[in-house]
């Protein structure tokens, strides 16, 4: 029996819908799977990034803290170490007495063979976290007006003490000297806070898009030390740029809890970032 012709075209135009049908079905199915395995391998991007940024933080806290306080301890409890006698300081707590400057403690030999190493290794790790916070940043807003300021302060601060710790313990009697180790030491400061409180700044402005992967709290906390720190420094700065033995030990005691304040930034991010894994 023969169909109709009108018959057998309904039939055929009814295959080709199906089958178009079918083919968008299954290119919207594919689509939809690039798509989920694009987001993944984004989130598992970001939380690499998070992951070595929360890694490096801590040690960036704990090399330098170690590295100062071994030095402290070993120049003021281990004198027979010390070839010079001249060099050793009887028990000072310089966080609250201002009995001694961090370079007078890391300068002496064996001192030095603490100090230096861990501030290079400091200053490695500090490349390696603006580097990381840079892409963490680029993946929220790539165009970020500040990340340009935040990687060029934040390596300008390692780069300052890598110079710093080179220098220290090499003597020279020369005026011109001396200013440039406490111009370093500035720069070092200024630096380094100026990058952290830019990088806060990027992190604010992008806040509602990371509340999954940061603790606020401890954002907040880094925001208020940060402002603490560009005050204090604002004060202190003049204060131990002062040549001679003008307000010794409040230098001292300034020294010793800025630098504490200063790497305990970073102890924070480590608290602040969450690791999700990916999904």
């Amino acid at each position: 029996m023969l169909y109709p012709s009108d018959c057998v075209n309904k039939i055929i135009n009814r295959i080709i819908w199906v089958t178009q049908k079918s083919i968008e079905v299954e290119e919207n199915r594919a689509r939809r799977k690039e798509e989920l395995k694009e987001k993944i391998r984004k989130n598992n991007f970001l939380m690499d990034k998070i992951q070595k940024a929360k890694s490096i933080s801590i040690w960036i806290f704990i090399v330098p803290f170690v590295a100062i306080n071994s030095c402290l301890i070993l120049i003021t409890q281990f004198h027979g170490l010390f070839p010079n006698q001249e060099e050793i300081i009887h028990w000072t707590l310089p966080y609250i007495d201002g009995g001694a400057s961090i370079s007078r403690t890391a300068r002496p030999y064996p001192s030095w063979l603490i100090f230096k190493p861990g501030m290079f290794l400091t200053a490695f790790l500090l490349i390696k976290y603006w580097l990381y916070s840079k892409e963490i940043i680029i993946y929220f807003n790539k165009d970020h007006k500040h990340l340009k300021k935040i990687i060029f302060f934040g390596i300008g601060s390692a780069i300052a003490l890598t110079i710093h710790s080179i220098f220290l313990g090499i003597k020279f009697d020369n005026d011109l000297y001396k200013l440039f180790r406490r111009v370093i030491m500035v720069v070092f400061i200024i630096f380094e806070i100026t990058a952290q409180a830019y990088l806060i700044t990027a992190l604010y402005s992008s806040k509602d898009k990371l509340l999954n992967y940061i603790n606020v709290k401890i954002l907040k906390a880094k925001l208020i030390l940060v402002v603490c720190l560009i005050i204090v420094a604002i004060i202190a700065v003049p204060i131990i740029s002062m040549p001679g033995n003008h307000f010794k030990f409040l230098k001292h005691g300034l020294e010793w809890n800025y630098f504490l304040g200063v790497i305990t930034f970073y102890m924070l991010t480590f608290f602040m970032w969450k690791v999700r894994k990916g999904k």
